[in-house]
């Protein structure tokens, strides 16, 4: 059990990694590095992250569909750890 949620937790992290990346290449021209600094800069880092975290909604329902219940809670749960982060984010 903790076995697939820590599979799920990961794919949740990797899920919002990609669609940070993805997010960065479609409206940011320029390099990753600079399109992350500039976003940095800009203090729109929280928003991009929620954005991103957007990516976790299809690996969930896939872990749903697929009948991974335990892995759609690590998904679940690495959304709130991300949410966390981006209210941490926010206020400082």
């Amino acid at each position: 059990m903790k076995k697939e949620i820590t599979i799920g937790f990961f794919s949740g992290i990797i899920a919002t990694a990609v669609g940070l990346f993805l997010y960065l290449q479609l409206f940011f021209s320029g390099e990753f590095t600079n399109s992350l600094q500039r976003i940095l800069e800009e203090g729109l880092f929280g928003k991009v992250i929620s954005l991103a975290a957007i990516a976790n909604l299809i690996v969930f329902f896939i872990f749903i569909k697929k009948n991974k219940d335990y892995r759609a809670r690590g998904v679940l749960l690495a959304t709130i750890v991300i949410a966390a982060l981006t209210m941490i984010f926010k206020f400082l």
